[in-house]
């Protein structure tokens, strides 16, 4: 059994649907990685997972217990933290009064300083002042000082700086390494492929590709064919 667990997840936006029966799963120790062009359906995905919006049917377990019907802070306290798009910071507050947002189950700041040491002589600037690689390590530091057991991420690269897309990948393949599950949805699906474990393709709300990322790196035609329509897999 995996670690985290979705089953025929639908979301819909009134009458609309936005997911169809979407089925993921990650273990400790891996990345899933989630990729479809823009429009797919995956921050939709995401949001139902972390409790942001309902979800139709479908189940999501997290260590085998449900918690579909379970508010977002209490999907929280089971052990889901999620990086929202567009880098969520407390833009008046402080990197550290954000950092302090997070802390839980004796977790400490010096962690966060550890996993990104960038952070440390920024710890008295307002979070908007930061540049977006910085807003970036900020988020994703907040969400580890909750001590999850699952760290789902969306579009982590955007608008960033190849140098700093880099640092954070080797950071997010580091996390796993050392028990994290993570779900990354990755609009660079090169990069995202070098680092996860098993990949998902989503298209129009359904997944129609499920297997390891070597396979799907090593053949980008097919990849090609996954977003522009040409394939099922």
């Amino acid at each position: 059994m995996s670690l985290f667990a979705i089953k025929g997840l639908s979301i819909r936006r009134g009458r609309l649907p936005i997911v169809n029966e979407a089925s993921l799963a990650v273990d400790r120790g891996q990345i899933s990685v989630l990729l479809g062009a823009n429009g797919a359906g995956k921050t939709t995905f995401l949001e139902g997972l972390s409790g942001i919006i309902p979800v139709a049917e479908g189940n999501i377990e997290i260590g085998g217990k449900a918690i579909q019907a379970a508010r977002p802070g209490a999907r929280s306290r089971a052990g889901l933290a999620h990086v929202e798009q567009g880098r969520t910071v407390f833009r008046d507050l402080t990197t550290e009064e954000n950092l302090r947002v997070g802390l839980r189950d004796a977790a400490t700041l010096s962690e966060a300083y550890a996993l990104f040491p960038e952070l440390l002589p920024r710890r008295a600037v307002r979070a908007g002042l930061l540049s977006g690689g910085e807003q970036q390590m900020l988020v994703i530091a907040r969400a580890l000082l909750t001590r999850p057991k699952v760290l789902m991420i969306d579009e982590m690269s955007a608008g960033l700086a190849p140098v700093v897309v880099s640092r954070l990948m080797q950071t997010i393949r580091r996390l796993a390494d050392e028990g994290l599950a993570i779900v990354l949805v990755e609009q660079f699906a090169a990069l995202a492929l070098a680092v996860g474990n098993r990949a998902y393709v989503m298209r129009r709300g359904r997944i129609v590709y499920d297997g390891d990322c070597t396979t799907l790196r090593q053949s980008p035609e097919k990849l090609h064919a996954f977003y522009l329509g040409g394939a099922e897999g």
